[in-house]
């Protein structure tokens, strides 16, 4: 079992989640309409990747947008929830001895207690984000199933995983579990919610082009409509 989820598995696993990914992406482009959405994005380019990339370095900096300015307490949960959720298992190092077995390169390793506290991390930022989807009434009136559904998947393989790591029952079960759900976990970026991961950037970047160009960016120049 172990051999099959980390090698014909992992690589179907990465073609179709990476792969997938790709495909959202360019139909994201593909479906920009300058007529549309009233942005003459190529004639325009310079200013609207300026802008473009001014609304995605203020999104992804804790506190620069006036967004999370407003509300402190969510912001500092939604930034330690994803950090974690990012960064433990790309610079774990069990999972770069299964990267360079697989696929014959690693990433530099972190530190083993400061892995254990990202995804300890995770799970409570986890915790935070279905209390407020339970708590809060704005929040729970558009909260379904699947929501939650998307929060246990993104959060499943770091409980596996801890298991696994403090050898609570039986370790190969727990490792192959946590395996598999990671496995789920990358499976369901392209197809669900968790697109994001990519559409977030693109989103922000229409947007930022919208800003940049038509309102207000290009004030003191000689825009063509």
């Amino acid at each position: 079992m172990y051999d099959f989820l980390t090698g014909p598995m992992l690589w179907l696993t990465f073609v179709v989640s990476f792969g997938g990914l790709l495909v959202r992406a360019v139909m994201y482009v593909r479906g920009l309409s300058w007529q549309l959405d009233r942005v003459a994005y190529r004639p325009n380019m310079k200013y609207g990747i300026r802008g473009g990339i001014r609304s995605i370095v203020a999104f992804i900096i804790p506190f620069k947008a006036r967004l999370w300015r407003t509300r402190p307490g969510f912001t500092l949960i939604f930034f330690a929830f994803h950090i974690g959720l990012l960064v433990t298992p790309i610079f774990l190092e069990a999972h770069n001895v299964m990267f360079r077995n697989a696929f014959g390169f690693s990433l530099p390793a972190l530190p083993t207690g400061v892995a254990d506290g990202l995804a300890w991390v995770c799970l409570v930022g986890g915790l935070f984000l279905i209390l407020r989807r339970i708590a809060f009434p704005e929040v729970r009136i558009i909260t379904t199933f699947y929501d939650y559904l998307l929060l246990v998947i993104s959060v499943m393989p770091f409980i596996t995983g801890l298991i696994a790591r403090y050898e609570m029952g039986d370790y190969n079960f727990w490792l192959a579990a946590h395996i598999l759900s990671g496995e789920i976990w990358l499976l369901a970026l392209p197809f669900t919610k968790l697109s994001h991961v990519v559409l977030f950037f693109m989103s922000r970047m229409q947007l930022g082009m919208d800003y940049g160009i038509k309102r207000g960016g290009m004030k003191g120049t000689d825009m063509a409509w």
